[in-house]
């Protein structure tokens, strides 16, 4: 991944449904044309996913965000992710995460589970080598293992705070790319309701809510769909000058990748192609 580069984290590409595939072309090729590095397949994302937009583009890295390690068996995403790197050298990120108690079956100690998951994949047919993947990492054990058994971490639900902590606990060579959520909206009621409406889901699930109590938050900031101290943390939202400053945090803080999840607040639409061409200009993409 290049250094200080950015991608675009997003649900909708990793879409199955038949009638959506032409968007989803259209949209990964228009992504690749605007200068974005990496697609951030967002949900429990697989291989096929990440095959579909790689077919239908030429060089933007295609990433899972995450691939679910409960979901998905070890030796069969290492034969797919095989078959997909024979087609399309260096083109795919196998991201792995594990997810949550809550939305997981036989879900159970999460570190010793990745531990063992990487094992498989190191010990399949055709092995995913550690250069191939990265880790949904948030604590610090699970930070450690994306340094030492994976290419990186890319953490999801975090501020400029954490991405410094997490450079220190992984040293300066491991790649970071942290998911980081942007409102492109200047009005501080509409920024925080669209962001307390997208955040909801999280402030029940115990694993984020154990690390954004290590950032410094506390169960107010978790009260009536976030303190805004808390959604100014964790959400980038202001004018364009604004945005574009806190997005750059990110990589001054240490983050070698950003990948942009974008929330509009125009009337839903498959993709919000407005905001990452919008977001694309403002960084200097294109």
């Amino acid at each position: 991944m290049p250094s200080r580069s950015f991608g675009v984290f997003t649900h909708a590409l990793r879409s199955e449904e038949p009638a959506e595939r032409p968007a989803v072309r259209q949209a990964a090729a228009e992504l690749q044309d605007l200068g974005y590095a990496c697609v951030w397949l967002g949900g429990s994302s697989s291989v096929r996913h990440a095959a579909h937009v790689i077919e239908h583009t030429s060089r933007i890295t295609v990433a899972t965000g995450i691939t679910n390690i409960w979901f998905d068996a070890a030796e069969d995403v290492a034969r797919d992710r095989a078959a997909l790197e024979a087609a399309h050298p260096g083109r795919f990120l196998l991201g792995l995460g594990a997810s949550h108690a809550e939305l997981a079956r036989d879900y159970r100690r999460p570190y010793s589970a990745m531990v063992a998951y990487l094992d498989r994949l190191d010990a399949a047919g055709t092995p995913v080598p550690a250069e191939g993947r990265v880790l949904a990492a948030l604590g610090p054990r699970m930070l450690t293992l994306s340094a030492e058994r994976a290419a990186g971490a890319h953490p999801y639900l975090v501020n400029p705070d954490f991405v410094r902590q997490a450079r220190d606990v992984m040293g300066p060579d491991a790649l970071l790319a942290p998911e980081v959520t942007v409102v492109a909206e200047k009005d501080p009621t509409q920024a925080r309701a669209r962001a307390r409406e997208w955040i909801e889901y999280y402030l029940v699930l115990p694993n984020y809510l154990a690390n954004l109590r290590r950032l410094g938050f506390s169960d107010e900031d978790f009260e009536a769909g976030g303190s805004d101290r808390l959604i100014d943390s964790l959400v980038v939202w202001g004018d364009e000058e604004t945005v574009a400053r806190k997005i750059r945090a990110y990589h001054d803080a240490g983050a070698d990748h950003v990948a942009l999840q974008v929330l509009s607040t125009r009337e839903e639409e498959f993709t919000p192609l407005v905001e990452w061409r919008l977001l694309a200009g403002l960084l200097g993409l294109t």
